[in-house]
């Protein structure tokens, strides 16, 4: 099945679920892209595989730009060493999103749920950013910690100085156990979690640069989270960003600047999976 069948078959069912009153309330797309004035950094959360929730956020993204704005979008579906793959692909096919997704994206995402940002970046001829720390670095960074990977003149830059934030470790180290249904393995803990804060500041790193004409950046609901996410990593900038989560229950709406309640996916329940026999 090709980019756009499937594309359209998944978005689709996001728009039938909406148009079936699953979703929670919440902010419409038209509330949701009001909050975007004025903000240089604008944070659109998700779930991965929530196509309703995409299909919201991109509801809302797409009305902002059509009534002229032309922000940068950022992508963590992009490792930030596919940015050469990004222009080159532009520069042979400028609007082709799904060349651009077979020459920049890897396969650990659903790229269906993702071409249609892609090509609104095309359309509007946005810059189209390649946000993330790929897992090839961060594990560099689990197995060796920051200077594994970084340089002392870039963790500056990063600002990734000194020890994190008591606040930051306590919260994140929260959501990696309830990620592995309690059994995280401790050891691990100050490599994972200095791998979480490198991806965020590096996400941030890469909105920086666009923040004048406006800049949106596309991840996980962790990622654009308020209290440990990257507007950690934005400091002095609080008043100029925007989150949103996109989340599948409200009891997340205090980590975010707004929060969009959708349908959640049913899924199987992995602690299930997770636990011992006898």
């Amino acid at each position: 099945m090709s980019f756009r069948l499937r594309a359209a078959t998944m978005l689709a069912a996001a728009v039938a679920l909406l148009a079936a009153g699953c979703a929670a309330p919440g902010p419409s797309p038209a509330t949701v892209s009001a909050g975007f004035a004025g903000k240089p950094y604008v944070l659109l959360g998700e779930v991965h595989d929530n196509a309703a929730g995409q299909q919201q956020r991109l509801a809302a993204l797409t009305r902002a730009v059509e009534q002229g704005w032309r922000p940068a979008i950022a992508m963590e579906q992009f490792d930030r060493e596919r940015q050469g793959d990004i222009d080159r692909a532009r520069r042979e096919r400028p609007n082709d999103a799904d060349y651009l997704i077979a020459q920049a994206g890897g396969g650990a995402w659903q790229w269906p749920l993702y071409r249609p940002v892609v090509a609104l970046a095309l359309q509007y001829d946005l810059p189209l950013v390649a946000a993330n720390l790929s897992r090839a670095d961060a594990g560099k960074i689990v197995r060796g910690g920051l200077d594994g990977l970084f340089p002392a003149d870039e963790r500056q830059k990063l600002g990734l100085t000194g020890a994190l934030p008591p606040d930051l470790v306590a919260a994140q180290t929260a959501v990696l156990d309830r990620g592995h249904c309690g059994n995280f393995p401790k050891a691990m803990l100050p490599g994972m979690l200095a791998a979480q804060a490198a991806r965020d500041a590096v996400m941030a790193q890469a909105l920086r640069p666009h923040a004048q004409r406006g800049a949106v950046l596309i991840a996980g609901n962790g990622h654009v989270r308020r209290d440990v996410g990257v507007p950690r990593w934005l400091p002095g900038e609080a008043g100029k960003v925007v989150s949103v989560g996109y989340v599948e229950s409200a009891a997340a709406h205090g980590e975010f600047d707004m929060a969009v309640v959708v349908p959640a996916v049913a899924r199987k329940d992995p602690c299930l999976q997770a636990k011992p026999a006898g």
